[in-house]
This record gives C-alpha cells, sequence and structure tokens, in this order.
C-alpha cells in the first residue's frame, strides 16, 4: 500500500502575478513624487541589461521608463521614478503596453486611474 500526503493546491498563475502586483503598489497615487523632467537612470535591480537611462521630454523614452518601472520596479521604486500626474497623462498609452495583470492591480487600486482610460476592448 503507497501512502500519499495530500498536496497542497497549485495557485493559479494569475492569481500570484496580481498578487505580486498589488503588494508593490503605493499607498496613494500623490505618492508618486518622481520626476517630470530631465534623464532618469535607473538602478540595475530594475534594468539588468539594456537601456538604462531615459530622457523624460521624449514620449518614447518616457513611456518605456513607466512600463519597465511598472513591470520590474518594488514599491520605493515606484514612488521614487514615477510621478502622479504623468502616469495619469500616459495611462491611455500604457494600458497597452503593461501586462493585465499590472494594469488590473492599478485599476482596481486607483479608481481614479481607471477612469483615466478609454473602454478597453475585449480579448479574443
Amino acid at each position: 500500500m503507497v501512502v500519499t500526503s495530500p498536496r497542497p493546491p497549485v495557485p493559479d498563475t494569475a492569481e500570484v502575478l496580481r498578487a505580486r502586483y498589488t503588494r508593490r503598489l503605493p499607498a496613494h497615487l500623490d505618492d508618486l513624487t518622481g520626476p517630470t523632467q530631465g534623464t532618469v537612470d535607473l538602478p540595475l535591480h530594475i534594468v539588468w541589461s539594456g537601456r538604462r537611462s531615459y530622457d523624460l521630454t521624449g514620449l518614447k523614452s518616457r513611456v518605456s521608463l513607466y512600463r519597465t518601472v511598472l513591470a520590474e520596479g518594488q514599491r520605493e521604486d515606484l514612488q521614487a521614478f514615477l510621478n502622479r500626474d504623468l502616469l495619469i497623462g500616459q495611462s491611455p498609452i500604457l494600458r497597452i503596453l503593461i501586462s493585465r495583470f499590472i494594469r488590473d492591480a492599478w485599476k482596481d487600486a486607483f479608481p481614479e486611474l481607471a477612469d483615466a482610460l478609454p473602454p478597453r476592448e475585449p480579448e479574443r
């Protein structure tokens, strides 16, 4: 007779990712006090290869910075490198560039951010 111990349930990938991004969120959007102009150099723990320097005057550069920090940054990084007003202003663009797990965590936590977003197309 083979006795096996019960296995704990395996968490759903979506649940794990959503929880990971939710834990990183600031308490308030007003906590996002990052720069609004100039050049931002990200630390290695956020960008370990490739581009690390971003010019905030260029839309592509700014969106790339925000996308990277949203995906890889911890709470302290979000607060230091993201700016509330820039995040809200770029939300319509970022919404299509970031994963749904990141997007949903931010929308659920900050309804004012969700209001800045156009309606989302249904996923196919």
